[in-house]
């Protein structure tokens, strides 16, 4: 982490909250059951989409495709209320209200991202999500009993948590020496790189720790994690994870053919595309325009680096607490008990799910519930996306910092794409 060459933030003075008033843990709470659920054979319903044109479309809302929706939002929605009971109060029946406007509006996204044609581009659901979210909000209504329903980080957190799941020990193993060693020195580094620039860029160190965990590991994920370990503000995060996704889309176009333009080798790219992407989804649709070993080497890179996101959030927990120390003698000392305060409870969930599923349940349950656990994580990604856009304004995003965090960010990402790429020719060229 760096050294404190600039006036640290103002402390946090909010007191510990209670578990059940506490996302992280109710993120938790949430993510267990469901994912036991699935060990236990519980069968989820999803829809099938498969779609290339007009003709096609009345497929899409098939009576069956309706009942799995209906029945698979219906269940989630009221398993979060109840979760969320004691936070919700009087507003309990807004949200249920609200999640099935968000909800539908997640369905639709992913419906549209598996066009064949959309697919091809490899655009993800979560570009969907986001965009209708924010088409919502500019041209439509916000009620107060829609917002009630906007919940970004515990739906994104309760994703994360059933990502562990698909975190597997054994890929990691797979991807050898190198991709270890991509993962070891691109974080850091990148992480470095772009908290300098962004403090160069006069950019709070708030938004830089957001930045810079978003850049260097794995986008939204990490900067929802570093958010929590900092106590940061919301308003900053939901601007990361828009300008996150904003750039994501070039991004994904784009690199696969300057893979094949430069002339490099698949495992090459497959490295470059893995640790420069910011989510799995992205990268095995980038990887998968360049070839299989691409997308082999790809995500278990992208893996390598997902995994180190527990670690991240423990640092910067850990440099935050001594950092708000310095500033004010009168803020709680850096005991393990205030690191603990601030340390991203979810993070554990995302842990606890890796190491049950990597060492402890067998071989053959775990690539059978591979695929519902994946269909059930995408659910709740893109009802965390549907809520990014709602509770976002582009204007705003302009506006906040005067587009300095944005430039932060590009520049930050420019530096990931070049040294990832010394990285990957070093590493797999052979």
């Amino acid at each position: 982490m760096p050294d404190d060459t600039a006036p640290p933030a103002a402390p946090s003075t909010s007191a510990a909250i209670r578990w059940w008033n506490n996302e992280d843990w109710l993120a938790v709470l949430a993510a267990v059951p469901l994912v036991a659920a699935v060990l236990y054979g519980w069968k989820i319903m999803l829809p099938v989409f498969a779609w290339s044109g007009a003709g096609d479309v009345a497929g899409l809302f098939s009576g069956a495709n309706l009942q799995a929706m209906g029945v698979t939002s219906l269940v989630l929605i009221i398993f979060a209320a109840v979760v969320l009971a004691a936070s919700l109060g009087r507003t309990a029946l807004s949200f249920l209200c609200g999640a099935v406007v968000v909800f539908a509006l997640a369905w639709l996204a992913q419906a549209i991202a598996a066009h064949s044609q959309v697919k091809a581009l490899g655009l993800e659901y979560v570009v969907f999500a986001l965009g209708l979210g924010l088409l919502w909000s500019h041209l439509l209504p916000t009620p107060a009993w829609l917002m009630s329903a906007v919940r970004t980080e515990f739906f994104i957190k309760i994703g994360i948590v059933i990502l562990g799941a698909g975190m597997l020990f054994s890929d990691l193993v797979k991807a050898g020496a190198p991709g270890m060693i991509q993962a070891a020195l691109v974080i850091p580094v990148v992480w470095h790189i772009t908290f300098r620039l962004a403090r160069w860029l006069k950019v709070d160190d708030e938004f830089g720790v957001m930045l810079s965990t978003a850049v260097s590991i794995c986008g939204v994920s990490a900067a929802i994690a570093a958010c929590g370990a900092i106590q940061g503000d919301k308003k900053k995060l939901s601007y990361v994870t828009s300008v996150v996704l904003l750039c994501a889309v070039p991004m994904m176009i784009l690199m696969p053919w300057m893979v094949k333009w430069m002339g490099l080798s698949e495992a090459v790219g497959g490295a470059w595309l893995g640790g420069t992407l910011d989510t799995s989804g992205s990268v095995l649709a980038a990887t998968e325009m360049v070839g299989e070993t691409a997308s082999k080497v790809g995500t278990v890179v992208k893996l390598s680096q997902n995994v180190l996101i527990g670690v991240a959030a423990f640092l910067i927990s850990l440099w935050w607490t001594v950092r708000v120390r310095r500033a004010d003698v009168n803020a709680p000392r850096p005991s393990l008990g205030v690191i603990w305060e601030r340390f991203p409870k979810f993070v554990l969930g995302f842990i606890a799910a890796s190491v049950a599923f990597s060492f402890l349940l067998p071989e053959d349950l775990v690539k059978a519930t591979a695929k519902p656990l994946k269909g059930l994580r995408e659910v709740w990604f893109a009802a965390a996306f549907v809520c990014i856009g709602l509770e976002t304004r582009i204007g705003h995003l302009f506006k906040l910092g005067g587009g300095r965090p944005a430039l932060a960010f590009l520049g930050g990402q420019a530096f990931n794409i070049v040294w990832t790429l010394l990285l990957a020719l070093w590493l797999f060229r052979k």
